[in-house]
């Protein structure tokens, strides 16, 4: 299993930038591609995919706003 990716943004630059690191630094300053240190971590979203996220995924028999009944 590889580290988890983080993104970044430079304040001085503007430029985005992505690093992979342990979660243990997810925190911790990261500079630039440029050379700045003013940067800020990006809130991300999660993807989870594989055999483990369908499994686990609730399954439905129909039925809610998507079952036809509210939506039209």
């Amino acid at each position: 299993m590889g580290m988890p990716r983080y993104d970044y943004r430079c304040r001085a630059c503007g430029s985005t930038f992505e690093l992979n690191r342990p979660m243990a630094e997810a925190n911790a300053p990261a500079a630039c591609p440029s050379g700045h240190d003013d940067t800020v971590k990006l809130l991300s979203t999660v993807a989870v995919t594989g055999k483990a996220a369908t499994a686990s995924a609730p399954r439905s028999s129909g039925g809610g706003c998507c079952g036809g009944a509210c939506c039209g």
